[in-house]
């Protein structure tokens, strides 16, 4: 790697002879390397942010809100070398990393207009009655390797023009694109405000059961999510989790079948199917059913995969090779059942490559419908009827988000109001905005991102009531 990047703590770098390496998911090779963190570092990151805290919270408003619109400018101004390091370690193309940095820059913006009033419930003659909203104290952030850095702007910029500090860590396998944010934000955020250290599998443990911490805002699987809230239960701490989903699209067959087979495809396969609000089951109506099969199945063959620093890919590879050995095996489990599997053609080379694939129309009960693949397969499955699809789509674990594609507005709103999810989005999709609150339902998580309802997660409420004399 062409620069060495280190982990920030009390606003200065930290560097470890505990190396972790990081790969390129489209060779599978090593390119560099960052601190591998354990107890002495987190201790020293939560010491930092407990110290920061009472300034902080007593900073005023207006300048929580303009270090957060810095925030987002030294992001802007940064792009050309955060897209670079994005696409070499997570794999996506470089059109998609940008719109990755830029949203997050815009993120900052958008989330720094936002302000959380005290409710005034009575001011008489005789009674001043109010609910204020105080920071909850130090937050426990851990983000993700498939957006590490948006999802992690999600949790640094409500966290912090709430008032509260942080010690942020990203996924193992895309930490280098964070913690270079760390170094460029050492000028603009106070010390010990954030903090962003990196580490391998043990340290998100170490952090959830950390007694210093006073919240945990955490993004992943529904089963690490689990145990995310286990180790907060010892002290209570609030909890925000973001986890998985197993979303259900519905095509009805009054739909432009080409021009809506391009959407859901896309709505599936974005980031190659790295997505917890991405489109995991198909539900399409039978009478549209293999036109819009081989519809979808021509998009894949047109649409390029391969390194995502390429002219023109659109598609890169998957993160992980753990989560790779995932999406083979649960396309092998609909193979040996006997499922029909639809193969697009996968680019040559090394790395963490599988070609989009589609099942077509497997049983209901099979692994590939029933868990989240969270990579590039799709199940395509038919339905008849209005009630039947609503009950199958509704017959999860989980309830992150579903998409509903149909002309018919009473229909779409008709089912989007039965669907037992968090998000529904009708013709289109993955259409998030820092202004709308965002959770699942189920096992899909715990309280919600973004929006007002999103800044209100990290602060407690305090009612206070004088009687006058």
């Amino acid at each position: 790697m062409t620069k060495q990047i280190t982990m920030t703590i009390n606003g200065r770098e930290v560097d470890l002879f505990s190396r972790l390496d990081v790969i390129d998911p489209a060779t599978g090779e090593v390119f560099g390397s960052v601190p591998n963190a354990g107890a002495p570092e987190l201790n020293s990151a939560v010491k930092a942010a407990r110290e920061a805290f009472p300034a902080w919270r007593d900073t005023s408003w207006e300048n929580r809100q303009a270090i957060l619109i810095r925030m987002g400018d030294v992001i802007a101004a940064s792009a050309a070398e955060l897209i670079g390091l994005l696409t070499k370690e997570q794999g996506k193309p470089t059109a998609q990393a940008e719109f990755e940095i830029m949203s997050a820059s815009q993120w900052c913006h958008a989330t720094a207009t936002l302000k959380l009033d005290d409710k005034v419930l009575e001011d008489s003659a005789t009674r001043l009655h109010f609910t204020t909203y105080e920071p909850i104290g130090v937050v426990c952030a851990i983000s993700p390797w498939n957006f590490p850095f948006i999802l992690s702007i999600f949790k640094i910029a409500p966290a912090l023009i709430a008032g509260n500090t942080m010690v942020l860590k990203p996924s193992p396998f895309t930490p280098m694109t964070v913690l270079r944010l760390g170094e460029l934000l050492r000028d603009v955020v106070p010390a010990g405000v954030l903090n962003i250290i990196s580490g391998d599998d043990a340290l998100g443990p170490m952090m959830t059961m950390h007694a210093g911490f006073d919240k945990i805002s955490f993004t992943g699987s529904t089963a690490t999510g689990k145990k995310v809230m286990e180790g907060a239960a010892k002290d209570l701490k609030r909890l925000t989790l973001e986890l998985g989903g197993n979303d259900a699209a519905i095509v009805f067959p009054d739909v432009d079948i080409k021009q809506t087979a391009e959407m859901v495809f896309w709505s599936a396969f974005t980031n190659s199917g790295q997505v917890c609000i991405a489109s995991k089951r198909a539900y399409i109506h039978e009478d549209i059913y293999d036109e819009m099969r081989d519809a979808l199945v021509t998009v894949a063959e047109s649409t390029p995969m391969g390194r995502g620093d390429q002219e023109g890919i659109a598609l890169g590879p998957i993160n992980n090779e753990r989560q790779r050995r995932t999406v083979k095996a649960l396309i092998q489990a609909s193979e040996d059942a006997g499922d029909t599997v639809i193969r697009a053609s996968r680019p040559a080379g090394a790395g963490y490559f599988e070609p989009i694939t589609f099942i077509d129309n497997p049983h209901d009960d099979r692994p590939i419908v029933t868990e989240e693949q969270f990579g590039p397969v799709l199940p395509l499955l038919k339905f008849s009827s209005e009630d039947e699809v609503v009950r199958r789509a509704n017959n999860s674990d989980m309830g992150l988000a579903a998409t509903v594609w149909t002309k018919d507005e009473a229909l779409a709103l008709r089912v989007a109001s039965r669907l037992e999810t968090g998000n529904v989005w009708i013709n289109e999709a993955l259409a998030l905005s820092p202004f709308a609150a965002f959770g699942g339902r189920k096992q899909s998580g715990l309280g919600v991102e973004n929006g007002i309802e999103g800044l209100r997660q990290y602060t407690e409420p305090k009612t206070v009531s004088f009687v006058r004399k």
